[in-house]
């Protein structure tokens, strides 16, 4: 169901919230952005609606959080980035550029990838505060290059994690849709409407830094 506070969020610099959260998993390494009884292969695939398609088009990003079972929560986001799907991906995939997609982030390594780099595991820490601790994220990475990341809870502090990263070429190649959907639960002592709130606005922050880091020369 869509969430009635889903909404765009300008382009601009707004503080970050008390609620920062490593959200993709980023699976940015990719992330990011994280299904426990649900799949995500198995649960009908994700698409914005028509007034998220405007807002897409306007070229800012969609973010939705929902409630999920056992107090995890259900995360969509989209944003277009008129770069192609393998400039995203890179961008994406590179450890170095984790804090700058995430501003919390401490810290970004591979642990394993098999020689093919077909799949990785990949751990996060990023700095928590007086209401989101400090959180170690560990994912198991399932790469398909320059379209899907599926990933899924390897180890660290989060209670559950698991989602996946799709990269949609557009415009002949020319434009990519992100589409991050994560089913997440982490404990935080603040109440669930109000950490579904920051998580809207923390995902939709992420997908805007990695639109600037996708089209910013080096």
């Amino acid at each position: 169901m869509q969430d009635p506070d889903a909404q765009a969020v300008p382009e601009d610099d707004k503080p970050e919230p008390p609620f920062s959260m490593k959200f993709a998993s980023i699976a940015l390494g990719a992330s990011c952005l994280a299904i426990s009884c649900l799949s995500a292969s198995a649960a009908p695939a994700w698409a914005p609606t028509a007034s998220g398609e405007q807002q897409l088009k306007d070229g800012h990003p969609v973010s939705q959080v929902d409630p999920a079972p056992d107090g995890a929560v259900m995360i969509h986001a989209a944003i277009d980035i008129p770069a192609p799907p393998k400039v995203v991906w890179t961008v994406m995939s590179d450890c170095s550029k984790a804090n700058r997609l995430v501003v919390t982030v401490m810290s970004c390594r591979i642990l394993e990838s098999d020689p093919a780099h077909n799949t990785e595991v990949r751990e996060t820490v990023t700095k928590g505060n007086f209401i989101v601790p400090t959180i170690q994220n560990v994912v198991r990475e399932e790469l398909q290059p320059y379209s899907v990341i599926k990933f899924q809870k390897a180890g660290g502090n989060l209670k559950e994690e698991q989602g996946e990263w799709r990269l949609v070429a557009l415009q002949g190649g020319t434009v990519t849709r992100v589409i991050y959907e994560n089913l997440v639960s982490v404990d935080v002592a603040a109440p669930a409407y109000l950490v579904r709130a920051g998580m809207r606005r923390d995902v939709a922050k992420v997908m805007i830094n990695l639109k600037r880091e996708c089209t910013t020369p080096n």
